[in-house]
């Protein structure tokens, strides 16, 4: 598993679309980009790493309030156990009308051998 295809699964649930990297085609009112930001092992025993940290950010994109799908989102990632590490308001975008709200995501994955 990984946070990338847990956070697909949990938030197409909102109706908002989502892509990883950037979003392709046209774009609707609102909308979700995911970015990968870092995978670290932190927790090491005998020299090999138990577990992996994945992050990504997730960027909404939307025209009007922003507030209460933030809120939704926001409320949703905590309650499927996500870690928030971050969250800001990047500002609004004059040129397309969207404005740009940020959500740092953390997740923890047990590392199996093979």
């Amino acid at each position: 598993m990984s946070i990338l295809s847990e956070l697909n699964s949990l938030l197409d649930g909102l109706g908002i679309p989502i892509e990883t990297g950037v979003f392709s085609g046209v774009p609707p009112d609102e909308y979700l980009v995911i970015t990968p930001m870092t995978d670290t092992f932190e927790v090491f025993a005998d020299n090999r790493p138990q577990v992996e940290t994945q992050e990504v950010r997730l960027s909404l994109f939307i025209k009007g309030n922003y507030t209460v799908r933030k809120n939704e989102i926001v409320n949703t990632l905590l309650q499927a156990g996500f870690t928030i590490t971050d969250r800001r308001y990047i500002g609004h975008e004059d040129d397309t009308g969207y404005h740009h709200y940020a959500i740092d995501v953390a997740k923890e994955y047990e590392v199996k051998e093979e």
